[in-house]
């Protein structure tokens, strides 16, 4: 089962300074059919405005993770850390118990992410931070671990919870494919481009909720670069 839900159906807001789409229920946004697929709780895709951001706030009890499109982010928390994250790169905050952050585009342009919210496994652990380059080239072509829960996805950033957070790139004409286990749930965002997915035509940030696949091919139309999540449910 491959559901297509296209950019133009998605809930969300305009602040002026933070223009929002969200792919599942997230703030003033409802959707009783969108609640979250598996784990996976929010997908927020944000364009945030030059020397703006979200002040400081609380989260616990999730993990977080940021993937930057374009421009870059800047971290700071409550732990003292703090950190720039540009674009193909990826920074990963598991709230735990309690955690205070504020996100800030400092860049002279519009900055652009994806937020990926997933339920952790874990509860009751102490809030952590990082982020990590991605070079597009080391994922030219296939599918690659930035954020996972898995112990085997060595060069990934850690997860707390039965999910990875993969990346690719494809050129024109490319496939590449990816196996899915019984029972997971997968959401696949095609950042830029235009892809095929077992058949199914994704265009720029269309999502596409996942289920009882044993495999995806991924087929792109033109140069496109993927986000997929793989959870349990």
């Amino acid at each position: 089962m491959i559901e297509r839900r296209p950019f133009s159906s998605l809930g969300g807001a305009d602040h002026g300074w933070l223009k929002a789409k969200h792919h599942f229920s997230f703030s003033n946004y409802h959707d009783g059919r969108r609640m979250g697929w598996g784990a996976l709780r929010v997908w927020n895709d944000d364009t945030i405005a030059s020397q703006t951001g979200f002040p400081p706030h609380p989260h616990a009890d999730m993990e977080i993770i940021t993937y930057v499109r374009e421009g870059a982010i800047t971290h700071r928390d409550s732990l003292g850390n703090e950190g720039r994250t540009e674009a193909g790169d990826v920074q990963v905050m598991s709230a735990g118990t309690g955690i205070t952050h504020s996100e800030y585009n400092l860049e002279p342009g519009a900055t652009r992410i994806f937020q990926i919210w997933i339920i952790p496994d874990e509860h009751g652990q102490p809030p952590t931070w990082g982020a990590k380059p991605f070079p597009a080239g080391e994922r030219s072509g296939r599918f690659v671990a930035l954020a996972s829960g898995f112990k085997e996805d060595t060069d990934a950033l850690p997860l707390r919870t039965n999910a990875r957070v993969l990346g690719a790139t494809l050129k024109a004409g490319e496939t590449t494919r990816y196996p899915l286990e019984k029972n997971r749930y997968a959401y696949l965002v095609p950042a830029k481009g235009s892809v095929e997915i077992n058949g199914i035509k994704l265009d720029a940030r269309d999502g596409a909720a996942i289920l009882n696949e044993p495999s995806l091919e991924v087929k792109a139309l033109e140069d496109a670069e993927l986000v997929l999540v793989d959870t349990a449910q």
